[in-house]
């Protein structure tokens, strides 16, 4: 079974220990990794290949919500757990808008972050209770005459499937259609929801309960 590769980031020593003795007892996940600084973390992608960078980007002077940006551009083959004691809303809306897998509180227990962590791995969105409640505070326009969702079935299908973390060929699979027609289908629900990003359309079907 070939593991994956993970890159602890914090700048916090006691957490890192914490996180290294959690991965050590998940047979899938592999440290080749630590990174008390964004200078260490970004010196660290250009020489080792990282499929998950576990980053805490609220730790002013060491982590910023631009190092997420600047992981993105240097390796955007690794997927994003965020794993954060940030609490502004403004901020963690933010931070999913720049496309993070999945987003964990430090308040957070070791089987919740060890199901991050797996999910993850799995290229599946994970977010605990926490960042969920404040994702469902998050508005959506809404037409006053209270009309009904304007998604066909199939829309609502891939809506699903979408929040799920299926990327378009999954979907294609489990809808037994093209890879095409599922771009072409994701291309008119945004319009017709008026969503510009990915997570908006997940913030759309946990508020509308489809997850």
């Amino acid at each position: 079974m070939q593991k994956s590769a993970i890159i602890i980031a914090d700048a916090h020593y006691l957490t890192r220990l914490g996180l290294r003795h959690i991965l050590a007892e998940i047979p899938s996940c592999e440290l080749v990794g630590e990174a008390s600084s964004e200078h260490q973390l970004l010196h660290k992608l250009h020489t080792t290949k990282a499929d998950i960078v576990v980053l805490d980007y609220n730790q002013p002077g060491k982590f910023t919500t631009d190092t997420v940006e600047k992981v993105r551009q240097i390796s955007p083959q690794s997927r994003l757990l965020i794993i954060s004691g940030d609490d502004d809303k403004k901020t963690i809306y933010q931070v999913l808008e720049s496309g993070v897998n999945s987003f964990l509180s430090k308040h957070c227990g070791e089987k919740e972050i060890v199901d991050a962590i797996e999910a993850t791995t799995r290229n599946e969105k994970f977010y605990c209770t926490n960042v969920l409640n404040h994702l469902l505070e998050k508005s959506f326009p809404k037409e006053t005459d209270c009309a009904p969702t304007p998604l066909s079935p199939r829309e609502i299908d891939i809506v699903r499937l979408v929040a799920n973390g299926l990327i378009a060929k999954e979907i294609a699979g489990k809808l037994k259609l093209s890879t095409h027609t599922v771009y072409t289908h994701r291309k008119n629900i945004m319009k017709k929801l008026k969503l510009g990003t990915t997570s908006e359309l997940v913030r759309f079907a946990l508020t509308e309960g489809l997850v």
